[in-house]
């Protein structure tokens, strides 16, 4: 819905640092910003990166202090993370790992009234720039957006280790990197207001189409020389539109439908165990299908995000479109108030959400058959 602001804003990490061995260089970027960090890592990121990190840190002066990340960012573990940098006398966090460790990091941060600072192992979401976290639910739903007055003060990301990472955790990014410009062209054409509390400013919705443009040029090369754990300047580009461009792009150019969708497949437990970006290239094709886009770009989206790796059928998100009472949950889900969904140009009722989402399975099952693709396979959760 039209925002009620003429203010422009723009809003941005403080420092962002990408590169093959970037890990090692952690401690000197850290001491310009605190001089007590407190890592929060699972056990397995802990394991590829923990060696390192613990030798730059020391190599840097800084007392190495790890607390064990497990499950998703929650009230309770946010609000464990606020007692442990009480306990530690922390004055900066820092988050390794995936989207859900940094976003338990930001939110601790912010209520603790110290800094925070993100240290992505993966390229899968553009959480690591921005100023919100998603809360989950225990059970893993969707509960709320946290708004931050301010970014993390540093991103730092290394792009071998993301290299080394599960290719389908760079396809992931990749699908929630392409809603970046869907949803802020949707912002702009219907003025309202963006994640940073004004209207778009032209850099961020240029960002969003930027990051939009390297993806349909290097995503597919990108993911091949990952396969091979190789970085090469495909890569390079691909983990920049994931996290930096995405980040800023979609914070600063806005959400709309993609994303509401996206949390109300949160509620639909067949969904449960794919990855935020898997379920957001299902929000992006059902929001292609509410804007009346032309056949031919639903078309090339559906072909590319095939290629890419991404789900754009139901099935492939363990449902069908006989699943009528799900699907109305999830579209209700995704058009509450507060939800991004009203920023379209249009009004979307839960209805219309239902009739796109299950409008893509027929659509996309005959394009994929068309141009020689896969055919969808069912997705179970938990398999």
């Amino acid at each position: 819905m039209p925002a009620e602001t003429t203010i422009r804003t723009v809003m941005s990490p403080g420092r962002y640092v990408q590169g093959p061995g970037a890990i090692a260089k952690v401690g000197e970027y850290l001491a310009a910003v605190g001089e007590n960090p407190v890592l929060v890592a699972d056990d397995v990121v802990w394991g590829f990166v923990g060696h390192d990190v613990e030798a730059s840190l020391r190599g840097s002066g800084l007392p190495v202090h790890r607390d064990v990340f497990s499950g998703l960012a929650t009230v309770g573990t946010i609000d464990r993370l606020v007692q442990v940098v009480a306990d530690t006398g922390a004055d900066v966090l820092v988050g390794l790992g995936g989207g859900s460790t940094i976003d338990a990091v930001k939110s601790a941060g912010h209520l603790a009234g110290i800094r925070w600072a993100s240290v992505p192992t993966v390229a899968s979401t553009d959480a690591p720039t921005s100023a919100l976290a998603v809360v989950y639910t225990d059970e893993g739903a969707f509960l709320e957006y946290r708004f931050f007055p301010r970014n993390p003060d540093l991103v730092l990301i290394d792009s071998q280790v993301v290299a080394n990472a599960p290719v389908k955790l760079l396809a992931a990014g990749v699908g929630d990197a392409l809603a970046t410009w869907l949803e802020a062209r949707a912002t702009a054409k219907s003025g309202s207001a963006t994640m940073a509390g004004g209207l778009p400013t032209q850099a961020g919705t240029a960002l969003a189409r930027l990051s939009w443009d390297i993806l349909w040029e290097n995503a597919l090369p990108a993911l091949d020389a990952v396969r091979d754990h190789l970085v090469t300047p495909a890569v390079e580009k691909v983990i920049e539109a994931n996290t930096l461009l995405s980040g800023l792009g979609f914070e600063s150019g806005g959400l709309a439908a993609a994303h509401a969708i996206h949390n109300g497949l949160t509620a639909a437990p067949q969904a449960h165990g794919l990855a935020h970006g898997q379920k957001v290239n299902i929000g992006s094709l059902a929001q292609l299908v509410l804007e009346g886009a032309p056949t031919s770009e639903i078309r090339d989206f559906v072909e590319f995000t095939t290629r890419v790796g991404l789900p754009n059928t139901l099935t492939e998100i363990g449902l069908g479109v006989d699943d009528v009472d799900t699907l109305t949950a999830v579209a209700q889900a995704a058009t509450v108030p507060s939800e991004t969904i009203h920023s379209m140009p249009f009004a979307v009722r839960p209805a219309d959400v239902v009739s796109a989402l299950r409008s893509i399975e027929g659509f996309a099952t005959r394009v994929r058959a068309q141009a020689g693709l896969p055919a969808p396979v069912k997705y179970v959760a938990g398999h």
